[in-house]
């Protein structure tokens, strides 16, 4: 017996959009709190190898913040495109899934 996936509906698209959507926007804050909190507190040694590995470890975070930031946008993006498909191609076939299914 093969498992059952659950129907794709423009209700479950949506609600992975608005999940996927909160997710982007906390990381764009996180990653504007943290740009601003580095921009203001610059590196103050004077080693130079100290110095390198600030700024590599600083890129690398904002790096990983912003890229969080953009998978998710991406993803509530294509989520909206998918349930207004699910939504035209059901208007086409002249059934609506049920809210319940």
């Amino acid at each position: 017996m093969e498992p059952t996936t659950p129907k794709t509906t423009p209700l479950r698209c949506l609600t992975g959009a608005l999940l996927a959507g909160t997710l982007g926007l906390l990381l764009y804050r996180l990653t504007s709190a943290i740009a601003y909190s580095f921009a203001t507190h610059p590196m103050t040694s004077h080693n130079q190898l100290a110095y390198s590995l600030s700024v590599a470890v600083r890129t690398l975070v904002v790096g990983v913040c912003t890229l969080g930031t953009g998978v998710f946008s991406l993803i509530a993006v294509g989520l909206v495109g998918l349930a207004l498909q699910v939504t035209i191609q059901s208007l086409r076939q002249g059934n609506l899934p049920k809210i319940d299914e």
